[in-house]
């Protein structure tokens, strides 16, 4: 039964998936070229370790290379919940070593937009990238 609080639009689902997968995708891609072009490798490595992350080097390339390269992944709906279980990990990780003690706001380095990715990472975990990807190009059954 359609209703205002329980619509079943057709396809509803898939768009919802490619909306959250676009937007989270750009997010992504945005913060880790971020880090590759105006930060540097140097500067986020430096930033890292101040922050206590171990192993800073490789942090700051494991971000860079996830950001971006799991940001064009979720673009295109590739690896889509394993890219998202990636993303959420690296989000953990961003709360407890950066933003857990600066409050929920992201002008003071708090936790929002952190909290934002993840909620929209969540569902394309469990759910997957949905009929408009690359992954259900693969994983259609042959005819």
């Amino acid at each position: 039964m359609r209703t205002l609080l329980h619509p079943t639009i057709p396809g509803g689902t898939d768009l919802a998936l490619l909306a959250l997968r676009v937007i989270a995708g750009i997010v992504l891609i945005a913060h880790g070229w971020q880090k590759l072009d105006e930060f540097t490798p140097a500067g986020t490595e430096a930033f890292l370790g101040d922050a206590g992350v171990p192993l800073a080097g490789i942090a700051a390339w494991w971000l860079i290379i996830t950001e971006i390269g799991g940001g064009i992944a979720l673009l295109f709906g590739v690896l889509t919940p394993v890219v998202a279980l990636i993303g959420i990990a690296n989000m953990i990780g961003a709360i407890a070593f950066v933003h857990a003690g600066n409050g929920l706001f992201v002008a003071a380095g708090g936790v929002e937009l952190v909290l934002l990715l993840i909620a929209a990472l969540a569902p394309l975990a469990l759910l997957g990238a949905g009929r408009l990807s690359v992954d259900r190009l693969i994983a259609a059954p042959a005819r």
